[in-house]
């Protein structure tokens, strides 16, 4: 039991560090996201923070992790029922972008992260999982180059989840040119 409740606590700080560096990074990005400032605003100790992190850069392949698995939880619940193709492609995108409009403070993990080198091995690695995913909606929908299709759909996705943060709220023009993408294959008219 003692030690149950140890692991408890353990996780739930794990969990409010995340949730305060991803809250700071909205005003003060990656650059301010010290890990002085990480422990102020989370009201811990510094070992604490190094007890759960080895260093900085383990702690913003961290952040990068926790906002995106919330997300790979969010989508996976909501599509299990639907089939691959543009509904399923539309209830994604839609997760995806509302959790970005959710969490403001991705816009650093979005752009100012691809410059550290072990986030952008996580982003690698979470961007093959994720075209591996969205290939089979564009196979279903007929698309004579579904990975590339998927490759594009992902990016096309990243960059309107950054319009809307530049917004401040869902822009539904964005959105409804981003589904466009999402139609079946209908082949060169010329």
């Amino acid at each position: 039991m003692v030690s149950s409740t140890r692991a408890d606590a353990k996780e739930k700080t794990r969990e409010t560090l995340l949730v305060t560096g991803l809250k700071l990074a909205e005003t003060t990005g990656l650059d301010g996201l010290s890990i002085n400032a990480v422990t102020a605003a989370a009201g811990v100790a510094k070992g604490t923070f190094f007890h759960h992190f080895g260093d900085r850069t383990s702690y913003l392949v961290a952040l990068h992790r926790h906002f995106h698995d919330r997300i790979v939880d969010e989508v996976q619940s909501a599509v299990i029922a639907i089939a691959p193709g543009s509904r399923r492609l539309e209830t994604m995108s839609g997760i995806y972008l509302d959790a970005c409009l959710r969490n403001r403070g991705v816009r650093a993990l979005t752009l100012e992260a691809r410059g550290i080198l072990a986030i952008q091995a996580e982003i690698t690695r979470r961007n093959e999982t994720t075209v591996a995913l969205l290939t089979t909606d564009f196979v279903a929908l007929g698309w004579p180059q579904p990975r590339a299709a998927a490759r594009l759909w992902l990016a096309a996705n990243v960059e309107c989840g950054l319009m809307e943060l530049d917004l401040g709220h869902a822009d539904p023009d964005t959105r409804s040119v981003l589904l466009e993408f999402a139609m079946p294959f209908r082949g060169r008219t010329d």
